[in-house]
């Protein structure tokens, strides 16, 4: 019978097995606490029905146990030498029900899938969980860097409030499971990390001055970009902020952009009031309803 060795020490000796030196500078931090694995697998609620999609999977610490829980599951490995590792794993422990695919996550097609398991690279936070919100899922459990989980679900007016907390607000619930320390990695990273649950919501409508306005792709798409304008300059009033990030909302001309606020602002006290708060005060629900207001102006 063989002896069962710790995560820690299994993790550490595949490593030295295949003569790997983990980057923590492209986001190679290896969970190897046990615990907190059985954990996020745990809150995945996994079974025979679903297709896990995982993100950096390393050399399988996650996606061995997600095997034998689901379906299928969908590992993306951008590190050619990492990707043969586990897949060798893979094979050796005959498991036929992950596809590997070897590339950037960020940039490939995701084939289909219903729930999200990863520890995420940190380095690719950002645009990874804006392509999840892309993407039809049920149930997300990620591990990110603690600062970046916390902007999340940043409260309106607060330091963590933030383009991704506006973002994610119409797209989905936000909610914190657990922390997770530095020593739950090989090598330790500096800063803690969370685990955060992601459930879509699908936000169909807004209300506006008892007019019910519907959100469709179109208007979110336009909420997108101004949302993103706005945080560019996120202490400016909105109005100079979206003036200085006119590029992003489709205007070169400064002066054209102005004269459409201005006409704006007389026209409707509402948008005046809004484009005179400054971004950081404006709820995700201020900036849909300025968006919508903006919508036929912007180009």
């Amino acid at each position: 019978m063989t002896e069962k060795i710790s995560l820690a020490k299994e993790t550490k000796q595949i490593l030295n097995e295949n003569g790997i030196i983990l980057n923590k500078n492209l986001g190679q931090n290896y969970l190897i606490d046990d615990f907190k694995r059985k954990k996020i697998i745990e809150y995945a609620k996994l079974t025979k029905e679903d297709t896990v999609l995982e993100i950096g999977p390393g050399i399988g610490t996650l996606t061995i146990e997600l095997a034998k829980k689901a379906k299928k599951v969908i590992a993306i490995e951008q590190d050619t030498t990492i990707f043969n590792i586990l897949q060798k794993r893979l094979e050796n422990e005959g498991i036929d029900n992950v596809e590997l695919i070897n590339g950037d996550a960020v940039k490939v097609d995701f084939p289909e899938f219903n729930k999200i398991v990863s520890n995420l690279p940190y380095q690719i936070s950002s645009p990874i969980s804006f392509k999840f919100l892309e993407s039809n899922f049920d149930l997300a459990v990620l591990m990110y860097q603690k600062e970046f989980a916390d902007r999340m679900n940043g409260k309106v007016g607060t330091k963590q409030y933030s383009r991704l907390s506006a973002m994610l607000y119409f797209k989905a619930d936000v909610k914190f499971l657990t922390k997770v320390s530095p020593e739950s990695f090989i090598p330790s990273p500096k800063v803690d990390s969370s685990v955060v649950q992601l459930k879509p919501k699908d936000i169909k409508s807004i209300k506006i001055d008892d007019e019910e306005f519907e959100i469709d792709d179109e208007t979110y798409k336009v909420y997108s970009k101004v949302v993103k304008a706005l945080f560019q300059h996120r202490n400016k009033k909105s109005k100079n902020a979206l003036i200085d990030s006119r590029h992003i909302i489709g205007f070169k001309d400064k002066k054209e952009l102005k004269g459409i606020l201005n006409n704006l602002e007389d026209e409707n006290p509402k948008v005046k009031e809004l484009l005179l708060e400054r971004t950081i005060n404006l709820s995700p629900e201020s900036i849909m309803e300025l968006s919508i207001l903006l919508k036929d102006h912007l180009k």
